[in-house]
C-alpha cells in the first residue's frame, strides 16, 4: 500500500514537470532547437516606403527561437523586413522593392524550415 502511494506520487511529480515543460514550449519560452534562449535582435527598419507584402507559410517552427531564426534569415533580404507569427506558422515580409519568391526560398534554404506557400498580400 505504501509502495503504491510512493510510486503514485513519483508519477504525479514527473507528469507535473512534463506538463510544465510542454506549456513552456508552447509559449515559445524553451530552447527546443538548441537556441538556449537566444536574444531577439532589434527589429529591422526599412528606409524606403513599403511597396507590398508577401505572406509566407512556413513549416517546422516550434518555439520563440525558431521565430527569431526565421526573422533573421528573411531580414537578410535587401529591401525586406519580416515579422513571424509563430502560432499561424506565417511570416509577413514587408518589401520596399519587388522580392522574387526565389530570393525568399534561398534565404531559408538549409535552415531546417520548409516553405509551404508564398502569397502576395
Amino acid at each position: 500500500m505504501i509502495a503504491t502511494i510512493i510510486v503514485g506520487l513519483v508519477v504525479l511529480a514527473a507528469l507535473f514537470f512534463a506538463l510544465k515543460g510542454v506549456l513552456k514550449h508552447w509559449r515559445g519560452e524553451s530552447s527546443c532547437c538548441g537556441g538556449d534562449g537566444i536574444a531577439a535582435p532589434p527589429k529591422k527598419k526599412l528606409d524606403a516606403p513599403i511597396l507590398g507584402h508577401k505572406i509566407i507559410t512556413i513549416e517546422g517552427m516550434t518555439c520563440g527561437n525558431c521565430k527569431i531564426r526565421v526573422e533573421q534569415a528573411l531580414d537578410e533580404i535587401n529591401g525586406a523586413a519580416a515579422t513571424v507569427n509563430l502560432h499561424r506558422n506565417t511570416a509577413d515580409l514587408a518589401m520596399t522593392r519587388t522580392v522574387e519568391d526565389g530570393e525568399i526560398r534561398r534565404a531559408l534554404a538549409g535552415s531546417g524550415y520548409r516553405i509551404i506557400k508564398i502569397e502576395t498580400a
